[in-house]
């Protein structure tokens, strides 16, 4: 699992230095599909990550507001910040934990934890995909996606 939360972060990093040549109002404009724009969209992926990792370890999930981190710099300041957290607690992952249930408060029902990183590193990968399409609408080349040599 480790190797694939390393693969996404590191396609981040990527876009979020690809942003940096946007203007704010490209990264703010609405957009169809995502949760809005390429702005907001970043932030929803690093929001899940660190909402569903902090499930896990049965800590109180860090209530965000977009408006308030409005700003490329501010996201990926606060995407940095979570991934050493998130690596501890990937680096002391096992097998055993695979079937251990987590009740997340914003959600009704409980999952098993295996379960729930794997839809954490399919989520990012799946608004990857809605960035690329954006990229090209803008008529930019994306960020590979590609595992292979990375």
């Amino acid at each position: 699992m480790l190797h694939l939360f390393l693969y996404n972060w590191d396609v981040r990093s990527k876009w979020f230095d690809w942003c940096e040549n946007l203007s704010f109002e490209q990264l703010t404009a609405e957009r169809i599909g995502g949760v809005g724009s390429i702005l907001q969209t970043l932030f929803h992926i690093v929001d899940v990550e660190h909402s569903w990792i902090r499930a896990m370890k049965g800590e109180k999930d860090l209530i965000l507001d977009y408006e308030s981190m409005k700003s490329l710099t501010y996201i990926r300041q606060h995407s940095e910040a979570c991934q050493p957290e998130i690596y501890e607690f990937l680096q002391t992952w096992t097998d055993e934990q695979e079937e251990d249930l987590v009740d997340p408060h914003w959600l009704e029902g409980t999952y098993r934890k295996g379960e729930i990183l794997r839809h954490v590193i399919a989520h990012e990968i799946h608004h990857m995909g809605q960035l690329s399409v954006w990229a090209r609408e803008l008529g930019r080349e994306p960020i590979s996606a590609n595992y292979i040599d990375r």
